[in-house]
């Protein structure tokens, strides 16, 4: 069958290919090797590889790690770092932080990083060859990998000695016995400022601060200075050292002061809101009542175990709906689709509504944003405001009406001159309606009124002084003749608060003019 034929040659040709490329492969790595392993007889700048076990070396090719000796694996295993590029780079960042992200040197490139500690002698040295990235870690004195060379090791340990008592933060050991074996700077400083001299061994300045906690676990303690009458509070963390234990000691007091300023504050607004009589309500960006105050309860009749138990801000408004202390919607989908739209316009600042209640009571509720999210309303009772508005419409209504069955023209100006009154008869004497416009009508404007119908004539300009004057202020009258054979009498009389009345009345014959008084009252 020739098509198993084709398969079989087909597989053949494969398999033949693979030997070949596995053979070129081992080929190319062994002629690396050598000349990796020959190049510290021909230009000594990279020493014998994978010849010395104790070379820490990494090869890479596009795959990943080919190879490396024992002491570059126990460098990953100690980091926990992947057999990667990346892990490799994960592991050397803190020693090597010049450590490429990726192998993308040119073929026969070679770089060398150094060590960023002065006192690392430690070199990074890289190289491509044949597609196969070579990595080795060694120092100037000889020593490969992590083991680093004995004057290395003792200035890291004079620096870390240097950095722990420089730290601004109290450490200090102790072993299993609880003496203080060894503290830092800061840790004497602030024993000589609690207790005047220098740091006891037998005992912690801060004392048995953990007991039975755990490792890793932090308790806040706090210290008296009594010659300053200060309060300092410390986050005492513990962690275990070898066979002993090592404590760190956090200053926060300034986080505890805050807190108990916070705390205060909010006891303060607690205490005033407790005293308002108007019923607030502060939900948050949850919509959850986070707060209330007492005149909430007594102007919504809402029990005290529901507010507490800090219902949603639907939930809230729909038992106000149930105990009618809202009005009442025509249905409830529009009534959801109005309280959504409120609680929109409350968060942007915009929500005021006056709710007349079924009782008869009237309540403005304002809606008010917060931070956070937060949405704040406020209900206020305003059902004596409303009446006695209503009453003082009512009583204006009233004098008005009074006015209106005075067959005398009447017009009432105020102390600046603007006209506060009119009555029915003025308005049908003049032909004018002072309350038609928006602009308020002045004396001024009715002398014009009174000089176009009228003509000129000196009363109006001293019934215009009269107006805005605030001095010798008595009542007056005088008479002015129509034209049609008919005098026109003009009474003035100052009354309460600067304002002036002022009466028209037209005299048919001498007689009803001498029927006028003109005598003067002063007021």
């Amino acid at each position: 069958m020739a098509w198993v034929d084709a398969v079989l040659d087909f597989d053949q040709g494969l398999f033949a290919i693979t030997i070949i490329s596995s053979l070129a492969a081992t080929a190319g790595m062994a002629f690396w090797l050598r000349r990796a392993g020959s190049t510290q007889a021909g230009g000594g700048q990279f020493p014998p590889a994978l010849g010395r076990p104790e070379a820490c070396v990494f090869l890479f090719d596009s795959l990943g790690l080919i190879g490396a000796t024992p002491p570059a694996r126990s460098i990953l295993a100690a980091e926990g770092a992947a057999d990667d590029w990346q892990g490799l780079r994960q592991a050397m960042r803190s020693r090597f932080p010049d450590f490429p992200d990726a192998a993308a040197l040119a073929d026969g490139e070679r770089q060398s990083f150094e060590a960023v500690d002065p006192f690392d002698p430690a070199v990074l040295l890289a190289e491509q060859i044949d597609g196969t990235t070579r990595i080795e870690v060694i120092d100037n004195s000889g020593h490969a990998g992590r083991d680093a060379s004995p004057a290395w090791q003792q200035a890291q340990n004079v620096q870390l000695r240097r950095m722990m008592q420089a730290a601004p933060y109290p450490t200090w050991r102790i072993d299993a016995e609880g003496k203080v074996v060894w503290h830092n700077t800061a840790y004497a400083d602030l024993f000589a400022r609690i207790r005047d001299g220098a740091p006891l061994r037998e005992s912690s300045l801060f004392g048995q601060t953990h007991g039975d906690k755990p490792v890793g676990s932090t308790v806040r303690t706090s210290l008296h200075l009594r010659d300053e009458n200060q309060t300092l509070w410390f986050d005492v963390t513990m962690q275990d050292f070898d066979d002993a234990r090592l404590f760190f000691a956090m200053d926060v007091s300034a986080v505890v002061n805050a807190e108990t300023t916070q705390r205060k504050f909010v006891q303060t607004l607690t205490k005033t809101f407790a005293q308002l009589s108007i019923g607030l309500a502060i939900f948050d960006r949850n919509s959850q009542l986070a707060l209330f105050n007492p005149a909430l309860i007594d102007l919504t009749a809402l029990p005290v175990d529901f507010l507490s138990a800090r219902p949603s801000l639907l939930t809230f408004f729909d038992r106000l709906r149930d105990n009618r202390m809202m009005p009442e919607p025509k249905n409830y989908s529009t009534w959801r689709e109005q309280m959504a739209a409120m609680v929109a316009a409350a968060a942007d600042g915009n929500f005021q509504a006056t709710w007349m209640l079924p009782s008869g009571a009237t309540y403005r509720v304002t809606g008010r944003p917060h931070p956070d999210g937060a949405v704040a309303f406020l209900f206020e009772d305003i059902s004596a405001e409303v009446a006695l508005t209503r009453r003082f419409r009512a009583d204006l209504d009233l004098a008005q009406s009074v006015l209106d069955r005075i067959e005398e023209a009447v017009v009432v100006f105020g102390p600046s001159g603007t006209l506060i009154k009119c009555n029915r008869a003025y308005r049908a004497m003049w032909g004018v309606d002072p309350d038609a416009g928006f602009a308020q009508s002045t004396v001024v404007d009715a002398m014009r009124i009174w000089h176009g119908r009228l003509g000129p004539s000196r009363l109006w300009g001293e019934l215009r002084d009269f107006v805005l004057s605030r001095e010798d202020r008595v009542a007056w009258s005088s008479d002015l003749g129509i034209g049609d054979g008919r005098d026109l009498t003009c009474m003035i009389d100052p009354v309460q608060n600067g304002a002036t009345l002022i009466r028209f009345r037209a005299a048919s014959d001498p007689v009803a003019r001498q029927r006028i008084p003109h005598t003067s009252t002063t007021v």
